[in-house]
């Protein structure tokens, strides 16, 4: 599993991982395990996957660090 942190979370449901290596992943709330969406804050190391969508690289399985 990569590891990063919480860069930006927005109300709507979604958020951007800084990865570290110059690029923010995208995430999704239900790509979150473990650990509520509403309860996540910006600046908080997460472990996560690198997975692939029609939009490009996006993190999955989510989770507190």
């Amino acid at each position: 599993m990569a590891e990063g942190k919480i860069k930006r979370l927005t109300d709507r449901g979604f958020g951007f991982i800084d990865t570290g290596e110059g690029q923010d992943l995208f995430f999704h709330m239900s790509a979150c395990e473990g650990v509520r969406f509403d309860d996540l804050r910006e600046g908080q190391a997460v472990s996560f996957n690198v997975g692939q969508s029609d939009k490009g690289a996006r993190a999955e399985n989510v989770k507190l660090a």
